[in-house]
C-alpha cells in the first residue's frame, strides 16, 4: 500500500471548505493509503499567535478530524511538536537549500509584503524547508495539496533530488496530488475569495464546522448569488450559485446536472432551502462527534499513539541521514 502524508496549519478554525475540499478525500484515502495526518502546529508560529488561541486550534482540529470520519486504527495521526526528527531534519535542508528558492516562494513573498522589515521572522522566510522535513522524513508517495502548496512540495522534490544525488539514495521524491472534485469552496459572500479558516474578519460567507447549525443556514440563505433564478452550474457568469452547487453537490453526492434538474424551474430560495438543509446535517453529526471526543479525553490517547509510531519512522530516517551527512 502505497504511504500518503499530510498536515494541516492550526491557524483557524476549520470550515465547511476545509471538510469538503480536504478531509472528506482523507477519509476515502484511508482505505486506499497508508495514511499519515498531523497537525503542523510549528508552522503557526511564524505568524503571530497567542499561546492559548494556538493550543485551542490544535486540540479543535485534532478532535474534528476524527469527528469528520477519520479512523485511528487506519491512520497515524499526530501533532507535528511530539515528532522532534521533524525541526531537526529541517536545519539539514537549510544548509541544503538555497536563498533564491525560499524568496521564490509565493506565500513568504505574500506574508512578508504586510508586514515591514523588522517583524517578518526568520521563521516565515525558511517554512518550506520545515515542510519538506515533515514530507521527506516519511518517504510518503503522494501528498495531497491545494494549488496555492503545489510550489511548496516541487520545492521539496528539488531539495530531495538535490541530497539523493549528493549522499546517495536517502528520500523517496513524492508526488503532489491535487482533488479534482470539490478542491476549492468559496466564500459565500464574495464567490471570487477561497473560504478560509485564517477568516478573522467575521465575514457571513465563512462557514465553521463548530457554527450553531441555525447560523449555518442563514449563512447560506443570505450567499450572494444573481438576479436569475435559474439553478445551473457556470463558475463564470453565475458563481454565486455554482458554489452553492459545489457544496450540495458535495454533501448529497449529486452532480451538476442532476442538481440542475431537480431545481429545475424552481426560485432560488428553494435551492438554498435545500443547500441549508443539508448543511445543517451534516454539521449536527460533526459536533456530536467532535463533543464526544472532547468529553471523554480520547483524542489525546489518539494523537499521543500516533506520535509514538511517527517517531519510529522518523528517528530512523533521520539517523540515516546523519550517517549520509558524516555526522554520526
Amino acid at each position: 500500500m502505497d504511504r500518503m502524508l499530510s498536515g494541516i496549519k492550526p491557524s483557524g478554525k476549520l470550515t465547511l471548505g476545509n471538510y469538503i475540499g480536504a478531509i472528506r478525500n482523507f477519509v476515502k484515502y484511508q482505505d486506499e493509503y497508508e495514511l499519515y495526518i498531523f497537525i503542523a502546529n510549528l508552522h503557526a508560529i511564524t505568524v503571530p499567535v497567542s499561546k492559548e488561541e494556538l493550543r485551542k486550534n490544535t486540540k479543535d482540529i485534532a478532535a474534528l478530524y476524527i469527528a469528520c470520519g477519520l479512523d485511528p486504527k487506519k491512520v497515524t495521526f499526530f501533532i507535528q511538536s511530539d515528532v522532534l526528527e521533524h525541526a531537526n531534519l529541517s536545519w539539514i535542508f537549510n544548509c541544503h537549500t538555497y536563498m533564491g528558492e525560499l524568496k521564490r516562494m509565493t506565500q513568504f513573498k505574500d506574508k512578508s509584503q504586510k508586514l515591514n522589515d523588522s517583524s517578518i521572522n526568520v521563521g516565515l522566510f525558511t517554512y518550506p524547508d520545515l515542510m519538506a522535513a515533515d514530507i521527506l522524513i516519511y518517504d510518503p508517495k503522494y501528498i495531497p495539496v491545494g494549488e496555492d502548496q503545489k510550489q511548496h512540495v516541487e520545492l521539496t522534490r528539488d531539495i530531495a533530488i538535490r541530497m539523493n544525488n549528493k549522499y546517495g539514495e536517502m528520500f523517496t521524491i513524492p508526488e503532489p496530488l491535487v482533488a479534482s472534485e470539490g478542491a476549492r469552496i468559496m466564500s459565500l459572500s464574495n464567490p471570487s475569495k477561497k473560504m478560509s479558516k485564517s477568516d478573522e474578519t467575521g465575514d457571513k460567507g465563512c462557514i465553521y464546522l463548530l457554527d450553531d447549525p441555525k447560523l449555518a443556514a442563514k449563512k447560506i440563505m443570505s450567499a450572494v448569488t444573481d438576479s436569475e433564478a435559474n439553478v445551473k452550474y457556470d463558475v463564470t457568469n453565475k458563481p454565486g450559485i455554482s458554489n452553492l452547487m459545489e457544496i450540495y453537490g458535495a454533501l448529497s453526492g449529486k452532480t451538476n446536472q442532476e442538481i440542475e434538474a431537480e431545481f429545475k424551474g424552481q426560485n432560488y430560495g428553494v435551492f438554498k432551502s435545500a443547500v441549508a438543509d443539508i448543511v445543517v446535517t451534516t454539521l449536527t453529526e460533526i459536533q456530536a462527534k467532535y463533543k464526544q471526543l472532547m468529553a471523554s479525553g480520547e483524542i489525546n490517547e489518539i494523537y499521543q499513539q500516533g506520535a509514538i509510531k511517527a517517531r519510529a519512522i522518523a528517528n530512523q530516517k533521520l539517523h540515516k541521514v546523519y550517517r549520509k551527512l558524516g555526522i554520526e
